[in-house]
Parts: C-alpha cells; structure tokens; sequence
C-alpha cells in the first residue's frame, strides 16, 4: 500500500490505538491529527458523521469506525492478522466485540457515582476476564504464536488497567495466569506499546480524576494520604 494515510484521533480513545497497532503491524506509515473532541471542527465533522475518532483519510477519502478500518487495512496490506479460515476469522470478529464490549464495561467502571455501584462495575469486568481466561491457549497471543486483530483489540483496553491497578487492588487478575501472561506480552509488543500517546498515563489519571465518581473519590484518597 502506498497511499498517503492520515489518522484523525484523540489522546485517549482506545479504538484509534487499534487502527494504530495495525498500521504499525504492517509496517505502513502514517501521519497522526489529534483533534479536542470537546470542540470537533467542521471539517472533521464532514468526515466522520458519528463525530467520533479515529477517521482515516485515504488519499484524502475518510473510512470511519475502527473495526471497518482495520479489516480494510488487513484486505490491503501484509501481513494478514486475520484467520484465512472463514469460520476462524467469524470467531475472531466475535472476540474483538467482546473487546469493545470489555470497554464499554470499564467506563461504566471509571464513571460509577456510588460505591456499590462501583463495586458492581468491578465484578462485571472481572467477569469479561474471566471468560478471556478460559479462552486462551499457550500463547503468547491469542490465537497462539500469531499476532492477530484480536490482540489490537485487546492491548489498549488492557493499557485503561496499567493506571487503574496503581489507584486500588480490584482483584481483577487474581487467578486468571494465562490473562495475565497475555497482557503482559501485549504491553511488550512494539506496535502496542506505541500505539498510544507518550503522556497516556498522565492524562488518563486527569481525565478519571475529573469524572466526580467514585473512583476519581478514591484517587483523591490516595492523594491526601501521600
């Protein structure tokens, strides 16, 4: 592939990381536009109609929504992350739903107002894990020695858990090796680990601090008792 891309993102948002990892997986160049989804500008707005990151700009024609975008660059540039089994790459389509399914679950986490509420959050995330556990095999990917869409899926909601777990002990991990092991090579992954902006933790404690939940309640805890 030769074609000038560009990727329209913001800061935080987990799913430009995915078109990230899988640009840099196949070795493709880009350029990067962050954008302040607080004051989207007219012309993004032309180009994505759900107002939402990431867009990216093929030879100036936008393709919007990460999942559309990442099976277009998989269709058009080596090497393929997905299954060449039909059956396999429905299943991994699947998985990567429950992905965003696992991300959804965690902001309701981080934006939980009381702490039942909360705790409730905590136990339907553990549960995800849970269900990603049991359906891991030796690794050290997904699908096993192959890196796949499923792992791109799965390396930025995994990255929400590197600031989380530094603000109380949740229990998220406790028992589930396999997980544990899978998230731990993600993070190693070159492509993952640059996926995301180079102040990602820093603004992610700002933008959970600034929630006025229960959680951002216990960041400001661990704060007075520094």
């Amino acid at each position: 592939m030769s074609q000038a891309l560009l990727l329209i993102s913001h800061a935080l948002c987990p799913y430009v990381q995915r078109v990230a990892i899988v640009l840099r997986e196949k070795g493709l160049s880009f350029q990067r536009q962050d954008i302040d989804l607080s004051h989207k500008p007219d012309w993004f707005l032309r180009l994505s109609p759900l107002g939402k990151t990431p867009v990216l700009l093929v030879e100036g024609q936008p393709i919007f929504e990460s999942a559309a975008i990442c099976e277009y660059l998989d269709d058009t540039a080596l090497p393929r992350l997905h299954p060449t089994q039909a059956l396999q790459r429905a299943q991994h389509r699947a998985w990567i739903e429950l992905g965003s399914s696992l991300l959804n679950t965690i902001g309701a986490f981080y934006t939980a107002g009381d702490e039942a509420t909360l705790a409730a959050r905590a136990a339907d995330i553990r549960a995800r894990l849970a269900q990603l556990d049991a359906a891991l095999g030796d690794g050290p990917f997904f699908a096993g020695p192959s890196f796949s869409l499923v792992d791109a899926a799965f390396g930025p909601a995994f990255r929400y858990f590197d600031v989380i777990d530094t603000i109380d002990d949740f229990g998220f991990w406790a028992g589930l090796p396999r997980l544990t092991q899978w998230r731990r090579n993600l993070a190693r992954r070159p492509s993952v680990a640059a996926a995301a902006h180079q102040e990602y933790p820093q603004l992610l404690r700002q933008f959970l601090s600034a929630r006025r939940s229960a959680l951002s309640r216990r960041m400001d805890r661990g704060h007075a008792s520094d």
